[in-house]
């Protein structure tokens, strides 16, 4: 069995991100406990302006309690530059040791991440695009130093362009596969894509996370713990597909390379390609 990937690879190989508000630190053991490859402790949308001051003051407060491999696990969503609360958020993460990384909104510029490089070294961030001008820089954002994947926030794009659309999404098709080749060209992990709002609708869950796999995502972000084993679940290999990548590996190495004929279909280098990458899903999760 495979070692889980800790530190920055954990990240990178995350498939669930789960948001947890920073002024509800009761709510922090329940995340942890979830089953999410990661937890953000969520500065920004999550709590009222009023209650950002004291949102920082309980994480702080919390962080001595939390061990090296939890703290591994938790990225802070700070306010976007140019907010009044971005600089103290960054302020405060200067302080906790060990974070794993940060989620930083409204990214729109490589500019925005050489100024989070600077200030706090070694922190992984993950940029979220959410509107045109992030859109337009996504090369230069995957590109930046101390980035660590993309993640999309789909509502804020919507609002950004006043867009309406429908349950599909279909008109977000061209910005999901943008984000993915950004994420390609710079060598990043695939991109996380957004949430899914409807909490009590389990088939659109799976449909949406069966939509972000298709598209080359290979993460989603959460808003209830209740999403986390679905998202875990459909955004990796499925036991049939581990299956059949096993056996294409094994036929392959009884040949001398070239294509093959198996199972009535032609294995050649790009179908060997994706067989490698499933079994490597399996084996990140530990279950090769």
């Amino acid at each position: 069995m495979a070692p889980a990937p800790t530190g920055p690879g954990r990240l990178a190989a995350a498939r669930s991100f789960l948001f947890v508000p920073a002024d509800r630190p009761e709510r922090l053991a329940k995340a942890l406990a979830s089953g999410a490859d990661a937890v953000i402790v969520d500065f920004e949308d999550a709590v009222s302006p009023e209650r950002k001051p004291q949102a920082r003051q309980a994480l702080a407060e919390r962080w001595p309690a939390l061990d090296a491999a939890a703290r591994a696990r938790l990225l802070v969503r700070i306010n976007a530059l140019g907010t009044p609360w971005h600089a103290d958020d960054v302020r405060l993460l200067g302080d906790l040791v060990g974070l794993g990384g940060l989620m930083l909104p409204k990214a729109e510029g490589a500019a925005d991440l050489a100024v989070l490089a600077a200030a706090l070294p070694g922190v992984p961030v993950l940029p979220l695009v959410e509107s045109a001008e992030g859109l337009a820089a996504a090369d230069a954002i995957a590109g930046a130093a101390g980035v660590l994947r993309l993640a999309f926030g789909h509502l804020d794009f919507q609002a950004d362009l006043g867009m309406e659309v429908g349950e599909d999404e279909a008109e977000l098709a061209p910005v999901r596969l943008a984000l993915v080749l950004a994420s390609r060209r710079a060598g990043l992990p695939p991109p996380v894509d957004g949430v899914t709002t409807a909490l009590q609708d389990a088939e659109r869950l799976q449909q949406d996370c069966r939509r972000a796999r298709r598209f080359g995502f290979g993460a989603k972000l959460c808003i209830h713990p209740s999403q986390v084993e679905a998202v875990n679940r459909w955004l990796g290999p499925t036991p049939q597909e581990r299956d059949w990548a096993l056996r294409v590996l094994a036929a392959a190495e009884a040949h001398a390379g070239g294509a093959f004929r198996f199972e009535g279909a032609m294995v050649d280098a790009p179908v060997l390609a994706r067989a490698r990458r499933l079994a490597a899903g399996f084996a990140a999760e530990g279950n090769a």
